[in-house]
């Protein structure tokens, strides 16, 4: 058993992660400050879902709202804890809106970060797993991406927020011997699925009849990489930083079977059984071509093994979108 802290623990991925984690038997406190990005009440039913896991497995799980940033807060949650293991969720996530205000994901996405890493070491908590961005890969020629494969070239402010944080990492793994994964996510989705990301905003709108923006030509690829695999992959990170010493890291985390734009659209209609009207629009700046992950690392240290593809992920996707939507 484990005591872990979450940074974002409210959140899509973070709230189904907590779920196994009380499951398979550690405690944990979790911060995040329910900002507006999306609706904060969706933010609080995955709370609840979460507590309910807790009180059935018999763990303890303690919500704090409360922002990364926030030097007292933070401070005041490492003195009052011991924790084995961070797992860092929180970060201003978006493509499109890190190119608007790029003052706000530095701040949270780098300063965020400092403020989580320093309590660390004050507090001598020897034990991260940092979530970073496929979007570190920017338009990378080579593929599919490797971990070994240079990311100087970010197309984004949040993908440089990424990069920034890995570099931090490695800054205090060096420095004072903190043993630290980066897990390159590629493309998540699943049920919680924030309401601004392409498979959760298509199926809406296909359901309201309404259009669908197709941004380019449709020939863009995604490396979409179910929750239920991202979570597997996160916790044996945690795992495998909790059994050894020494210890960074860097880690691809997806799928490896990227689907276009085009098909994706094709697969979220025949699920869902409707043909959609397509409105073509320009490609938005910072968007790229392509993620595609190598994550054969990832396979040999850890065991990663995804298994659900992209047509098995939809349906579940959809049939949970239908039931908390209440659509027959």
């Amino acid at each position: 058993m484990a005591k872990i802290f979450i940074t974002g623990g409210a959140g899509f991925i973070g709230s189904t992660a907590s779920e196994r984690l009380l499951k398979e038997g550690h405690d944990i406190v979790t911060i995040d400050n329910f900002n507006d990005y999306y609706d904060p009440k969706l933010k609080a039913e995955n709370v609840r879902i979460v507590k309910e896991a807790a009180e059935k497995y018999g763990r303890s799980y303690e919500l704090i709202r409360g922002d990364v940033r926030d030097r007292e807060v933070m401070a005041k949650i490492f003195a009052t804890h011991q924790f084995d293991v961070v797992i860092a969720w929180a970060a201003n996530a978006g493509v499109r809106p890190s190119i608007d205000d790029p003052y706000f994901y530095m701040d949270v996405n780098i300063m965020g970060l400092t403020n989580l890493l320093e309590c660390m070491r004050q507090r001598d908590v020897k034990k991260l797993v940092f979530i970073s961005s496929s979007s570190v890969y920017g338009n990378n020629k080579k593929v599919p991406f490797s971990e070994k494969d240079a990311v100087d070239h970010p197309i984004s402010p949040y993908a440089a927020s990424k990069k920034s944080g890995e570099l931090l990492c490695f800054t205090y793994h060096s420095l004072f011997n903190i043993d630290i994964h980066c897990l390159r996510y590629f493309t998540v989705y699943g049920p919680r699925q924030r309401p601004d990301l392409a498979i959760n905003k298509f199926t809406r709108l296909m359901l309201e009849g309404k259009p669908i923006p197709m941004f380019g030509d449709g020939t863009t690829s995604r490396d979409y990489t179910y929750v239920d695999d991202i979570v597997d992959g996160t916790l044996r990170s945690m795992y495998y930083l909790l059994k050894n010493d020494d210890v960074y890291d860097i880690f691809n985390l997806g799928g490896s079977h990227p689907i276009s734009l085009k098909a994706l659209i094709e697969v979220i209609s025949k699920e869902l059984n409707i043909v959609p009207e397509i409105e073509e629009l320009p490609m938005q700046p910072g968007d790229v071509n392509i993620t595609y992950s190598d994550f054969s690392h990832a396979q040999e240290v850890l065991d990663y093994n995804p298994k659900v593809r992209i047509e098995e992920g939809i349906h579940h996707f959809v049939e949970w979108y239908k039931k908390v939507n209440n659509y027959d």
